[in-house]
Formats: structure tokens, sequence, C-alpha cells
């Protein structure tokens, strides 16, 4: 059965104590309402995301990354609430499944439990030994005969222990032929999706509970929240990647980008982070180095240094306090202390330690060429732009000012001086 899915994303989010609006936190490198988009994307070509708080801004995010995003924008003034995000929407399929912006967590297979059913009204149910701040959920007979908001339970209701996980499969039909009729008669005077069960169960129509594990349901309110569930996540990508055959040291000491991606035989020290788009070919990244959205193809990174965006370093050593940035390595060594940003440098070329590719004049930023089989010295500057061909030997300590063509040595030095007993002269002995 093709169905619509309809994502919340309408609040404000108070509990974040942010001025990022709650759904565009990151978890894991997307910011979580991505995460349910993408979930949504496996089971539907018709997603309705609803929003009203700094709905523009997520709205600008979403549409950079996303095709096909249909917005409806609550009336949260005079419509508040969970129900009241649903009014005007209109889906386009005959089950509609609505899913929270803030569950970053939730799963295609646990979502196919909802969906995968022929009952009038499908609901995600969590059993909870400590069940405060959650909706209760009465189930009699294996079916739901209604749900009371935590402001609305009575003493006894609130020692119930099945609560709403917040996410629902509905019949289209009924969700639009109910949503007009809810009303704002609650401690909250706000428009319940929940109250819904209660007018289908007076119809006789099935509602039936799905219980599903917290952890894949898990609301994301706070700053602890947002902590936990990407403890969680990261859990998750790293299990995966092991399965897959890449060795990490210390697992729980690193971070995995859900973005980055893994192939042949790596190997991931203690301390290191992945982050953004990478892609890693039979990589070794030494402890406590950052890979960011760069490629590291049979090469190995560190101890202790940092790959910056859109790098390509293949066949190469890059050693302990190394930076690289927006620069292509191949076959290249450069054992320690060394900037190479916005750089091209080929086989066979060895760079000494402290070697800094010059790169921004305050203005603008320009590139530097290194060539094949170059050797440049310890202690050396080349001033962007500048080629430096290949077979070349920069002498350590030179300012590369202008181009060195093919074969040649360049020097740059001050003379050294030596001025004999200048030592006993300066401290008077």
């Amino acid at each position: 059965m093709a169905v619509s899915v309809v994502i919340l994303a309408a609040g404000q989010g108070t509990r974040m104590k942010s001025k990022t609006p709650k759904v565009l936190h990151e978890i894991s490198g997307k910011p979580m309402l991505f995460h349910a988009i993408e979930a949504a994307q496996k089971l539907s070509d018709d997603i309705t995301v609803v929003l009203y708080h700094e709905a523009e801004m997520i709205e600008q995010q979403i549409i950079k990354n996303y095709k096909n995003i249909h917005f409806h924008i609550q009336d949260a003034v005079n419509f508040p609430g969970t129900g009241g995000a649903l009014r005007g929407i209109k889906p386009r399929h005959e089950k509609t499944l609505i899913l929270n912006g803030d569950m970053p967590l939730v799963t295609n297979e646990a979502l196919h439990k909802l969906i995968d059913n022929d009952a009038d009204i499908t609901m995600s149910v969590i059993m909870l030994d400590n069940p405060s701040g959650y909706g209760r959920v009465m189930i009699e007979d294996g079916n739901v005969t209604h749900i009371v908001e935590q402001k609305d339970c009575t003493s006894e209701q609130l020692l119930i222990k099945s609560v709403n996980a917040g996410v629902y499969a509905i019949d289209s039909g009924l969700l639009t032929r109910y949503i007009p009729l809810l009303d704002n008669d609650n401690a909250q005077r706000e428009y319940y999706l929940t109250d819904i069960i209660k007018m289908a169960v007076d119809e006789d129509m099935i509602v039936h509970p799905v219980i599903v594990e917290e952890v894949e349901f898990k609301g994301v309110n706070s700053k602890l929240d947002l902590s936990n569930a990407e403890e969680i996540m990261q859990a998750g990508i790293k299990a995966k990647w092991m399965m897959e055959g890449v060795t990490m040291r210390l697992p729980q000491t690193i971070y995995i980008d859900c973005r980055a991606t893994f192939e042949g035989e790596c190997i991931i020290e203690n301390g290191v982070s992945i982050i953004g788009k990478s892609i890693l070919k039979n990589a070794h990244i030494k402890s406590n180095s950052i890979v960011e959205s760069s490629e590291i193809i049979n090469s190995d990174i560190g101890p202790m240094a940092r790959v910056r965006p859109d790098s390509v370093i293949q066949d190469s050593h890059i050693g302990n306090f190394v930076e690289v940035k927006k620069s292509i390595l191949n076959g290249v060594k450069a054992g320690h202390l060394s900037y190479l940003g916005d750089s091209e440098v080929g086989s066979g070329s060895n760079i000494g330690a402290g070697v800094i590719t010059c790169n921004y004049d305050g203005k603008k930023k320009y590139k530097t060429i290194i060539g094949k089989n170059v050797f440049v010295g310890s202690d050396s500057q080349l001033v962007a732009p500048v080629i430096i061909e290949d077979d070349v030997m920069i002498a350590a300590g030179t300012t590369v000012t202008h181009d060195v063509t093919k074969g040649s040595l360049a020097v740059s030095r001050v003379p050294m001086k030596i001025v004999a007993n200048f030592f006993y002269k300066f401290f008077g002995k």
C-alpha cells in the first residue's frame, strides 16, 4: 500500500536553550530532521514537513539537501498542538504515516511495523518502567481505547506503563475527516492529535498498538537528549563498519560521521574523528587525527594530523602535526610539522619539517603546484602562486617566491656570520 508521510517539525524546542531550531541540531553529521526525512524517503514519494518556528530557515536547509519535499506552515496561533499541525494537509495516498522531526534514531524496519497492517489506525507504544512525561495509552483486548496526556491523567492513569511514542499510521480518509473535528478542551488549550483515537474507537474503528523499542523512537528535547542520541547513533555506525571489516582501536573514543564510507581494510585508532562525506580506502588513520570531507586512499595519516575538506591523499604518508587543506597528494611523504594548503604534490616528493605553502595574501587564496621527485627542505616557505617542477631540490630554510624549473636547486639564505667570543662579552665573563 502506498503511504504519505507527514513530519512534525513546528515546535520551538525551548528546552534546547539555543538560537538554532531544535530540529536543525546535528547528530552524527546531519540535522536530526534530516535523519527523519531520509527514513521517510525510503517509504514514500509524498512527504510533507510541518513548520512554524523559524520555518524559513528550516525550509531553506531542507531545499538545499532534498528534492520533492512539501511544506506546510502550521497556524500555531489559532490551532496550536499536534492536531493543529495537521489542519489543511491533504495526503496523496490512502495511508498516512505521521513522524516527529526530533526522532533521529527511528529505523525503516520499525516504521514498516506500523504501516504493514490493515488497522484503521496503528500507533507506536513504548513500555516504560518510569513513564513520567509521556501520554498514557489505554489498551483493552489488544486494541487501544484512548490516550491521555500526562497533564490530564488521573492518579491511577499515571501508574500505567504503556506510553505513546508519538508515531502513527492512519487511514488518510479518517485523518482528513477527524482533524477538523478536534477541539482544545484540555489543560493546555491545544489541539491534540491523540484525540482522534477516541473518535476512531467511538466509531468502532480498529486502533492497533505496536510495541516499539524506546531507543528507536527516542525524542530529542534537550542538549542531554542530543548527547544521548549521538552516543546511540555512533554505536550503531561503528558497529556497522566493524562488521564490514574496519578495525577500530577503542571505538568508544572514535567519532564517525554518518556520511563517511570505508572500503577495503581500514584501521582507525583511538581518538580519531572522521567528519563529513569522507571516503577511506585501505587507510590507516592514527591516534587523535581528524579527516574532514576528504578522500584517503592507500595512505596513513597521523598521529595527531588534520586533513581538512576537499583533500585527496593517495599512496602517501602524512605524519604527526601535519595539516593538509584542499590539496591533492599522490605518493607523497610529509613526516611532520607541515602545512600544505591549496596545493598539488606529485609522486616521490618529500616535504620536510616546518614546510608551509603560503596560500593566502590577506585577500585571496593561491595555489602551489609541486611536481614529482621534489625534495623540499625543512623550514621552507613556498609563497603561492608558485610552480615547482619535477626533480627539484629546495634547500632548508628557503623562501620560494617564484617558479623553479626542472632539475634545479633553489636556495635563499642570509649568509651565516660568526662573532668570536661574543658569549663572553655579552655575559661579562
